[in-house]
């Protein structure tokens, strides 16, 4: 018995030093082989009455062993006398007991690593079968709104059917009447030369738009009435606007490059080049109104320079007889007087 006891301070000694040649921790030990960390204590304590039963024993120090590096079937058989004895039977069923647990334990967690292997498929499932079924639910809402909608506007322009006529008729009558007004615009070349041209017209009826575009890049001014509108450098393809009252009478517009250069009034386009027969043409007047008032105006000065010519002529002749018959009678009355 003495020699047992001798003995057994080797075995957990000899476990204690291949564990720290290993650099294991009894932390370490305890994950590698599921064994409670105070049951490894005893074992290398040599405490054995301290573990669950003598058949854990050999089974504690054999996986023990086999982990530290060590053949845990030679240690056993080595310490057979130094470790305690276990009964067969009971030691078998404990064994296969625990084989069994593990196993079932193994198979257990094999089927939660299966399903958590198909979690992720499951999970995107459902998401699609969700997001369908939202754009199911989405695509009943909107026709259901579609339909009311559809069923509101048919209503609104059966009863509103006739108002829209009249004011598209209307809108179509001013429209027309307006494109009239605009294209009454009449202007005619009364003087051209090799830079210069004048277009002479009637008064505006209405305030109009001069329209510049040029195809090419020109300096381009434009004066309304002795008042500067427009003076600038157009690139190509430009277009510029300036609004001309309908009370102007005189626009003058200096072009940088006549051919080049697109000029409208209203709807009307001035031929410029006159068909490019003058492609240097430079300024260009329009005249409005000018024609028919000063026809008027020298017409009304020519006839009272007439009336007033008439009056003075018929004056004089009237002085002149009334000169010529007192002159007559102061004569006869002078005779008379010496025939006395």
């Amino acid at each position: 018995m003495s020699e047992n006891e001798e003995k057994r301070p080797e075995v957990g000694k000899k476990l204690h030093d291949a564990r720290v040649a290993k650099g294991l921790t009894l932390d370490d030990l305890q994950q590698a082989t599921k064994i409670q960390k105070r049951y490894l204590i005893a074992i290398e304590d040599e405490k054995f009455d301290e573990l669950p039963g003598d058949f854990y024993v050999r089974a504690f120090v054999k996986q023990y062993a086999d982990t530290v590096g060590l053949d845990g079937e030679d240690l056993l058989k080595e310490y057979d006398e130094d470790l305690p004895k276990a009964k067969t039977d009971e030691y078998s069923e404990h064994i296969a007991q625990a084989v069994e647990t593990r196993a079932t334990s193994k198979r257990k967690l094999t089927k939660v690593n299966d399903a958590r292997k198909y979690l992720p498929t499951l999970i995107a499932i459902i998401v699609v079968i969700v997001v369908l079924a939202a754009i199911w639910l989405t695509a009943i809402v909107r026709s259901h709104k579609d339909s009311s909608t559809k069923i509101d506007n048919s209503s609104v322009k059966v009863s509103g059917e006739s108002s829209k006529k009249s004011s598209s008729s209307s809108k179509k009558k001013s429209s027309s009447s307006s494109k009239k007004t605009s294209s009454n615009i009449k202007l005619t070349a009364t003087n051209r030369t090799s830079s210069a041209v004048t277009f002479t017209g009637d008064a505006l009826s209405k305030d109009t738009t001069l329209t510049i575009k040029t195809s090419g890049q020109a300096w381009n001014a434009v004066t309304v009435d002795n008042s500067q509108r427009l003076s600038k450098t157009m690139s190509a393809n430009q277009t510029q606007t300036i609004k001309i009252a309908k009370s102007a009478q005189t626009i003058v517009l200096t072009l940088g490059n006549a051919s080049a250069t697109t000029v409208k009034l209203g709807n009307t386009t001035l031929d410029l080049t006159q068909n490019n027969t003058y492609p240097n043409t430079r300024t260009v007047t329009i005249k409005l109104g000018n024609t028919t008032q000063s026809s008027s105006a020298s017409s009304t000065s020519s006839s009272t320079t007439a009336t007033s010519s008439s009056q003075s002529t018929s004056s004089t002749t009237s002085a002149s007889n009334l000169s010529s018959s007192s002159t007559t009678a102061s004569s006869t009355q002078t005779t008379a007087s010496s025939t006395r």
